[in-house]
């Protein structure tokens, strides 16, 4: 498997990253709620990266990108509305369309984990996924997340969407 990184997003990306989310664009789709037609311009991509890197100054988020080895955008790694207090993050994530199946993802996460607990000292991960992508779901479940009741996954939905619930403790070791 071919190596990636983790890194913060900057407003620097911006070109980059509005490549990758418009090529992605209808694959994404499939599979979360769709960005607003504004996203997909240079405004919109610099608006969202300056609201997530306000969030990251805060404390309140990590926005990532994940790079190949020669430095290409190949998905993106968050976490937000961390609680520094308690402890807690969501996770999210998104890999290119050409890039699924390789072990990328897994590996992604793997890593998120390693630098939420030890860079951030985070305790907990949460995580939300659509029935319609079991994909991640299995991600999710090789990462050591642990499905939640049908009744916290409910109290996690965003719209009229449902989603399944996972949550991760980074004081145990992952398989």
């Amino acid at each position: 498997m071919k190596t990636i990184t983790i890194r913060l997003l900057t407003l620097a990306d911006c070109p980059a990253l509005l490549d990758f989310e418009t090529r992605n664009r209808g694959w994404f789709e499939q599979h979360v709620a769709p960005r607003g037609e504004a996203f997909y311009s240079q405004a919109g991509v610099l608006q969202h990266i300056a609201e997530l890197l306000a969030a990251h100054a805060q404390g309140r988020g990590f926005p990532g990108l994940l790079l190949d080895e020669t430095g290409l955008i190949i998905g993106r790694i968050n976490l937000k509305d961390m609680d520094l207090q308690t402890g807690v993050a969501e996770l999210g994530y998104r890999l290119d369309q050409d890039r699924v199946g390789a072990g990328l993802a897994t590996a992604a996460v793997r890593q998120m984990k390693a630098l939420a607990q030890r860079q951030l000292g985070l305790q907990r991960l949460d995580a939300v996924v659509s029935p319609a992508n079991p994909a991640s779901a299995r991600v999710l479940q090789k990462c050591g997340f642990e499905r939640l009741d049908p009744a916290a996954s409910a109290a996690l939905q965003r719209g009229d969407s449902p989603l399944i619930a996972y949550r991760c403790r980074l004081d145990r070791p992952a398989d």
